[in-house]
């Protein structure tokens, strides 16, 4: 794809960065976290449901990317979607073990105000700022990922 088409794409233009829309994510434990309490570390919010089967498969490396920068000031956050059932979802982090933040979408707010997502996995980068990086629809390519990470937890 080529940079214009991945400008238009992301509906960027320049260099100016959105901050990331006002939401309360609603967590598995019932605590409830705003966006203004991602801001400070590089965040990946993942909008994902158990019956997506690219969600399902990119999750490990979700995990392994979560792992990998945590202790660098990093952190995820997976929403699940408001039509996955809370038992799924809570029966699938437990499972899996998922090491960050899982909140639950009831009413589907959160994936309204963060600009209507309905195709999953759409996740998200912020940087410390609070401000969106990019946006991937489907699996992010990981190595640029993990590469976009590196350069957003090096800025001040």
């Amino acid at each position: 794809m080529g940079l214009l088409a991945a400008a238009a794409t992301l509906g960027l233009t320049g260099c100016a960065k959105d901050p990331a829309p006002e939401s309360t994510f609603v967590l598995l434990d019932g605590a409830r976290q705003s966006t203004a309490d991602l801001k400070g570390k590089v965040t990946l919010v993942n909008f994902w449901a158990t019956s997506c089967t690219t969600c399902v498969a990119e999750m490990p490396q979700i995990v392994a990317t979560y792992n990998q920068y945590k202790g660098k000031g990093y952190d995820t956050l997976a929403v699940a979607m408001s039509y996955d059932p809370p038992a799924y979802v809570v029966n699938y982090a437990e499972t899996r073990k998922l090491p960050f933040k899982v909140a639950i979408d009831n009413t589907g707010a959160v994936a309204k105000a963060w600009g209507d997502v309905q195709l999953t996995p759409t996740s998200y980068l912020l940087n410390k700022k609070g401000e969106i990086v990019k946006r991937y629809v489907g699996q992010p390519d990981f190595a640029e990922l993990h590469q976009l990470i590196e350069k957003l937890l090096a800025e001040a």
